[in-house]
């Protein structure tokens, strides 16, 4: 059975491991005011509603 011979360094190991954060994407939901894709637990950038009540005003691009 193979056995490291030395201890893997503290960077290499933070290394490793920070690949499995770029797998996961942030899962988008459905705003419910303006059925525009946003991050849970965010306002919605496209309206600016957030739990139902409007929490930031939004211009429109032209």
């Amino acid at each position: 059975m193979g056995v490291p011979k030395r201890k893997p360094s503290h960077s290499r190991q933070r290394q490793r491991r920070a690949y499995n954060s770029v797998l996961t994407l942030p899962q988008l939901t459905t705003c419910p005011q303006c059925a525009a894709p946003y991050v849970s637990h965010r306002v919605c950038p496209a309206c600016g509603f957030y739990n139902g009540r409007q929490v930031i005003n939004v211009e429109v691009k032209a």
